[in-house]
């Protein structure tokens, strides 16, 4: 079968963002982390742990968005949803002065987690490498 210099064209022009999110998958050669949580609040309570969560999240190495939603089914549940380039740069995050400021003060406002899922995200709009 032989293919005409036209639909050579077309076909390599297709192929390029193929190969763009390939290579787009990671930055530096590693992959991306990403989390989503369910976390429970205590009744009541869930506005006030919105805050904590929201505080400081800016200027976290290797955190590429972290994004805090209220659930509009549930008045007492939030979702996290996390991105960052690495596995480690998350681990790191857990040893940040901020971080575990917010763990402690928003501790006694959890009253449970719910799901939970660790993705390895390839990009998208708004997820740009810092």
């Amino acid at each position: 079968m032989e293919i005409g210099r036209r639909e050579f064209v077309a076909a390599a022009g297709a192929a390029i963002p193929f190969v763009l999110f390939s290579y787009g998958n990671s930055f530096g050669g590693t992959a991306m982390f990403g989390l989503i949580g369910k976390i429970m609040a205590v009744e009541g309570k869930r506005d006030e742990l919105v805050t904590i969560l929201l505080e400081g999240v800016s200027g976290m190495p290797g955190c590429l968005s972290y994004i805090v939603a209220k659930d509009p089914t549930d008045g007492n549940a939030i979702w996290i949803t996390e991105v960052w380039d690495s596995k480690e740069s998350h681990a790191a995050s857990l040893n940040l002065p901020v971080v575990k400021e917010a763990i402690k003060k928003g501790r006694p406002l959890i009253a449970g987690f719910s799901d939970s899922h660790t993705t390895e995200p390839v990009g998208g709009h708004g997820l740009s490498k810092k």
